[in-house]
């Protein structure tokens, strides 16, 4: 085997692992691509908002705030 192939070797497991989880994905799905993208893009979006919330309270760059307490006058 030369060094070329070992150097492949990682790259063909992440497809391949890619493939089993997108199966896996429209498997959930009961074979639905279309539910399985929508799912997906769920997913996506709710990822972003919470690194865009944990962003905002500071945990970017190792820094953390004191979260504010708010006061409910009655």
């Amino acid at each position: 085997m030369s060094a070329q192939e070992d150097s492949k070797k990682p790259e063909v497991k992440a497809a391949a692992l890619h493939e089993a989880e997108v199966d896996e994905a429209i498997a959930t799905c009961g074979s639905d691509v279309r539910a399985a993208l929508r799912a997906t893009l769920i997913a996506n979006a709710y990822l972003e908002a919470e690194i865009e919330r944990l962003t905002e309270a500071g945990f970017a760059r190792g820094r953390v705030r004191k979260a504010t307490q708010r006061v409910i006058k009655i």
